[in-house]
């Protein structure tokens, strides 16, 4: 099959395309033919030699966590997905070969039906950002009706997921973002939206509830910086892999509760955030769309830091 791999951590021009076997679906797992795979930052950290490159026991690898294509081979003969199927989901990579590939084995517990609302392109930008979202806003902070919480990055891919699911269960919504973006963010569902170029976030906002961290101190002090507009006994919840090593520390010295959070493929939750799709109450918005062997361009994107909601790589025209 084709895919991209890399020998090697480094740059975007490590990401090589080649013919590789195709894999071999065991147990509870489905073969998917991949026509549409998201890109994170995850996959760029992990090209880079940071991410989980320490998990990388074979190499060349294949990277890329989300995916929407069509089932291939299904577990057992009465299971409710067959083939020809459209499902969408996220591969817990590099245990699994990733999505920068034109076919995937995956757990039957870390995929589900694809919206129908949605293309395979708008499909593969949901399942990570739209997990961690979830798990960030619904599962650790709770998010209800008269809590404030403050999302950082919210325009970005699981920003964006962050303010719609903050805003559906009823919480007043304080983004932070570029001035591009304060329109669309409150389009979204935020309540208020700081331009971060403009103003400090510290200066226009205090006593919130809960800080959702897409940044952490790897930009400007963000992390250390939120301290201050959390309430006494507020919850900050951080995703970024490294982007603050001193967090448990500084925040316990604060009197704020903390915690990281890391997704899990978790395909029922993917299937709740599917009836949001399909009403409508939830959008995915793909900002870039490049070819699977424009994969370096696709990074390089996503490495500028000013993607809006998602980046996309076709795999094959479906």
């Amino acid at each position: 099959m084709r895919a991209i791999i890399i020998e090697k951590p480094g740059g975007p021009e490590v990401l090589l395309p080649a013919e590789i076997e195709r894999p071999v679906r065991v147990n509870a797992e489905f073969l998917v033919q991949i026509v549409a795979a998201g890109v994170n930052p995850i996959d760029a950290k992990t090209r880079a030699g940071r991410g989980v490159a320490t998990a990388i026991d074979d190499w060349p690898a294949v990277l890329g966590a989300d995916f929407s294509g069509i089932v291939v081979e299904s577990p057992y003969e009465s299971h409710p997905l067959q083939p020809g199927d459209e499902v969408y989901g996220m591969i817990m990579n590099p245990r699994f070969t990733g999505s920068y590939a034109e076919y995937a084995a995956v757990p039957s517990i870390s995929l589900a039906r694809k919206p129908k609302a949605l293309s395979h392109v708008e499909a593969a930008g949901v399942p990570l950002a739209a997990l961690t979202a979830w798990g960030m806003v619904v599962e650790v902070a709770r998010a209800h009706e008269g809590q404030r919480i403050l999302i950082h990055a919210g325009a970005g891919g699981v920003g964006h997921f962050a303010v719609q699911f903050a805003a559906y269960f009823g919480a007043h919504v304080i983004a932070t973002g570029s001035q591009r973006n304060v329109a669309w963010l409150r389009e979204l569902g935020a309540s208020q939206v700081i331009d971060h170029g403009a103003s400090r976030f510290e200066e226009e906002v205090s006593d919130v509830d809960v800080v959702i961290d897409l940044i952490g101190n790897a930009s400007d002090d963000t992390g250390t910086r939120s301290l201050g507009v959390l309430r006494p006994g507020g919850l900050l919840v951080n995703a970024p892999t490294g982007s603050w090593p001193t967090m448990q520390a500084e925040c316990a010295a604060a009197g704020i509760r903390s915690t990281g959070y890391k997704t899990a493929p978790d395909g029922s939750t993917l299937a709740v955030i599917s009836r949001l799709l399909e009403s409508g109450d939830v959008r995915v918005f793909v900002d870039q769309v490049f070819d699977l062997d424009h994969v370096a361009d696709a990074h390089r994107a996503l490495e500028t830091g000013h993607t809006r909601g998602k980046i996309v790589l076709t795999v094959r025209d479906r």
